[in-house]
């Protein structure tokens, strides 16, 4: 991917309310410019960059794969950039729209929209589909990181 591929997109600081610009794609998690503070880290991804976007970030990526027609997915969205900005600079949340991409859809067998995957270093490590509160999601993407840390441990 060339630099001038690269997407970047503004953010508001939780914390501060200042405006950031943040790649689509980077080593480790944003932070903002101002007070330092995590950045939440949501970015639209397709086949073309998926692989810089999703699969070579270094926190937790939860892939949400969605559909514009599809009720549950316009009701999860929210949920999970709610979830994404609670857990800043520990999960990145990477939306694809599978009718766009279809050869991600068949690569991640997606059955039903939405199919939320939990990635670790470009691994898929958790799986779900349909759509859920934020109180769940939040519980199931901290299950994973709990088992995460503790394989590390052991």
């Amino acid at each position: 991917m060339t630099s001038q591929t690269l997407k970047t997109q503004t953010v508001t600081c939780p914390t501060c309310g200042r405006k950031n610009k943040i790649p689509a794609a980077g080593e480790g998690a944003p932070r903002c410019g101002n007070c330092k503070s995590p950045l939440p880290w949501t970015v639209d991804a397709d086949e073309n960059d998926f692989a810089e976007v999703a699969e070579k970030a270094t926190p937790l990526v939860v892939v949400d794969l969605w559909a514009t027609w599809c009720g549950p997915c316009r009701m999860v969205s929210p949920a999970l950039e709610q979830v994404a900005t609670e857990l800043a600079g520990k999960v990145k949340l990477v939306k694809v729209d599978i009718d766009r991409n279809p050869h991600l859809a068949q690569r991640f067998e997606v059955q039903a929209v939405p199919t939320l995957l939990i990635l670790d270093k470009g691994e898929p490590v958790a799986r779900r589909a349909g759509a859920a509160p934020a109180g769940t999601l939040r519980s199931w993407i901290e299950q994973v990181m709990a088992g995460r840390q503790n394989s590390k441990k052991g």
